[in-house]
């Protein structure tokens, strides 16, 4: 059995004193004070003296090694016991390696593929619990947030294709069953159901009240207040709006 051990550093490497003692402060306050979290650098010792983690580079591997509590592009936080590992100091190696391979530097990225996700990944291939949640919770809420964003930007572009296509196929058939209406030729050549300037209207004020439900009559757009309750035909109702737009 043999140690395993998180080294936690502020992250203070933004070349900017102020923007440095910020992060400070936000990591006392929504760390130490508050338990919640903070903007932190990890990295894992388990054997020997070197402590193991994961950062960026243009080519070959992201794994990285230094002594413990060392790392000079950060401010040291605190050391915490994760527990204790099963693997001999050759399956570390072997473990190291594999990860080396698997963790390219190319592939950082700060919300989904940082270096506590690293600690994470080399942690549970030890058999040891993970990293407490605060260290990487700032990642994590950002990583989450992203993706919510997207599936809602994705699902309002869904709706609006699909709005269109269902006013397509609803104003193509409103259409067909008029051309088979009572309806003489003279009045169906002269009107404008057919023209942009119908089409454009009918698909606003399908919008205007497709935006409003209500179940009262007194809370439709006006722009529909003119048009009889109930129509006896489709013929009736194409007649109605082509007065109305004409």
């Amino acid at each position: 059995m043999k140690e395993v051990v998180l080294h936690v550093y502020d992250v203070t490497n933004s070349g900017s004193e102020k923007t440095n003692n910020t992060i400070l402060q936000i990591n006392r306050i929504f760390k130490d004070r508050i338990g919640l979290g903070g903007i932190f650098h990890s990295a894992i010792q388990v054997f020997g003296d070197e402590e193991w983690s994961f950062g960026f580079c243009e080519q070959g591997s992201g794994v990285f090694s230094c002594p413990p509590g060392r790392n000079p592009m950060y401010t040291y936080h605190e050391r915490i016991v994760l527990g204790e590992t099963n693997c001999s100091i050759f399956k570390v190696n072997q473990i190291l390696r594999e990860l080396g391979q698997a963790w390219p530097g190319h592939s950082y990225d700060l919300l989904s593929k940082n270096c506590n996700h690293f600690c994470d990944a080399f942690c549970e291939r030890l058999g040891v619990p993970k990293l407490p949640g605060w260290v990487n919770r700032f990642a994590n809420a950002g990583d989450t947030a992203m993706v919510v964003a997207g599936n809602a930007a994705f699902r309002l572009r869904q709706a609006k294709t699909e709005i269109v296509t269902a006013s397509k196929v609803a104003y193509r058939f409103m259409a067909g069953l008029a051309s088979n209406s009572q309806a003489t030729p003279e009045s169906l050549s002269n009107s404008n159901r057919g023209s942009p300037r119908f089409q454009s209207a009918w698909f606003k004020n399908l919008m205007l009240i497709g935006a409003k439900p209500s179940t009262s009559t007194s809370e439709i757009p006006d722009e529909t207040d003119d048009a009889p309750l109930y129509c006896q035909n489709s013929s009736e109702l194409l007649q109605h709006i082509s007065r109305r737009n004409s």
